[in-house]
């Protein structure tokens, strides 16, 4: 392990540099659709993996674009990693995506950062906070696929949902203060979560499955049913609503 390199700083300067290079594998139109999404994809990966290779060989790894090995599971640190979250918007030139590092000791984030690089910013574990507020009376949901129980929440509660891209997008935005809530149903895998939750926890948001039950990670299924990322005050009220669903439609969330 780089002594002179602490995790925190590993963590944001993955997220980070990450960041730039897809930025400018965007950069001038030369690839389109497909093609940038593939070319994205593939160098943020390599680029990644060839960090940790250099700094941090003895960790375990999991990402969305690398074979799993399942060797992950002996290891107590662990990456997870996203090089990419939001692909399609990515490469359809969105801003609504995302770069996700985590990594997980003992199945929780230790460390995590969610870039967001077309807005510039990167949201980091080691220096977080929610904005308090007023509410915005929103929950956010998925753009191409808003789950039912999300709508019948937000029916309860008074509120509206929203869709947009990135899982991580969404929960950075309710750490902003412009939704409330975020609520998935319908899966997700655990590089989707891993650092999103880890820096919502950091910032002292409420993080759960929609059952309340706490999520964990480096498990040998790496996909997680579902997700609410909320302001800790509002979590017992969205979990009563999404338990009524639940049980009225006959055990689905979607």
């Amino acid at each position: 392990m780089t002594a002179t390199l602490s995790d925190s700083r590993l963590t944001n300067a993955l997220a980070e540099g990450c960041g730039q290079i897809l930025k400018g594998i965007r950069k001038g139109g030369l690839l389109r659709h497909v093609s940038l999404g593939d070319a994205g994809d593939e160098l943020a990966q390599s680029w990644i993996s060839r960090v940790l290779e250099q700094h941090r060989p003895d960790d375990g790894f999991l990402s969305e674009e690398a074979t799993d090995t399942l060797d992950r599971l002996n290891k107590e640190r662990v990456w997870i990693v996203d090089p990419v979250d939001g692909t399609k918007e990515f490469a359809t030139g969105r801003q609504d995506w995302a770069v996700h590092i985590a990594l997980i000791i003992d199945g929780h984030p230790a460390h995590a950062a969610v870039g967001l690089p077309d807005l510039g910013v990167t949201f980091k574990s080691s220096d977080v906070r929610a904005v308090k507020g007023p509410l915005s009376r929103k929950i956010v949901v998925s753009r191409n696929r808003p789950p039912e129980v999300a709508g019948y929440v937000a029916n309860q509660m008074g509120w509206e949902t929203v869709g947009i891209g990135s899982a991580g997008a969404k929960a950075m935005h309710v750490l902003l203060g412009d939704y409330d809530g975020y609520i998935h149903a319908g899966g997700q895998y655990e590089w989707d979560q891993a650092a999103p939750v880890g820096v919502a926890l950091a910032a002292g948001l409420h993080c759960s499955r929609l059952d309340g039950s706490p999520i964990t990670f480096n498990n040998e299924d790496t996909y997680i049913p579902d997700l609410l990322v909320c302001r800790p005050e509002l979590a017992d009220d969205i979990l009563a609503h999404a338990a009524e669903f639940k049980a009225a439609h006959g055990g689905t969330l979607e």
